[in-house]
C-alpha cells in the first residue's frame, strides 16, 4: 500500500463518513481509490470493479470487514498487516481497535468510521420498516 500523507487518511476518513465534497476532491486529486472506497463499502458494482483492477488491497479490506476469510487470507498472503487490523476493527472487534487506537490512532479513526457506516447498512438491511415489499 503506498504512503500517503497524513492530511490524505484524514481526508480519507471524512470521505468514508459521507463527506462528498473531500470524497470528489480525493478522486479528481491523484487519490480515486480513496474516494470509490465509500461507493464500494455501499456495494457500488463500477466502484468495486475498479478497486478490484486498481487496488485489490482496498477492496480485500472491504470484504474482510464483512467477514470474509478469504480475503483475510488475500490480506495476509500480500502482508497487508495493517489493513488485517483495520478490518477486524472496523468490523467491531473491541481489541484490534484498543491496539489501532495506541498504536496508529489515524487508522483507529478510519476504523470507527468504516464501522460506523457498515453498522448503518446492517441496521437498514434489518429494519423491516425500509424494506421493500414486492
Amino acid at each position: 500500500m503506498k504512503k500517503y500523507p497524513e492530511k490524505i487518511l484524514v481526508a480519507w476518513a471524512e470521505a468514508i463518513s459521507g463527506n462528498t465534497e473531500i470524497r470528489d476532491w480525493l478522486m479528481k486529486n491523484g487519490y480515486p481509490e480513496l474516494g470509490l472506497f465509500r461507493f464500494a463499502l455501499f456495494f457500488d458494482k463500477a466502484a468495486c470493479d475498479w478497486l478490484i483492477k486498481n487496488a485489490p488491497h482496498l477492496m480485500a479490506t472491504i470484504k474482510a470487514v464483512e467477514g470474509k476469510k478469504q480475503a483475510f487470507k488475500w490480506l495476509e498472503v500480500n502482508q497487508f498487516d495493517l489493513l488485517i487490523r483495520l478490518a477486524k476493527a472496523s468490523d467491531n472487534d473491541k481489541e484490534e481497535l484498543k491496539y489501532l487506537m495506541k498504536n496508529d490512532p489515524l487508522f483507529a479513526a478510519i476504523a470507527l468510521r468504516i464501522q460506523m457506516v457498515k453498522n448503518e447498512i446492517e441496521e437498514a438491511n434489518n429494519d423491516v420498516h425500509r424494506w421493500g415489499f414486492e
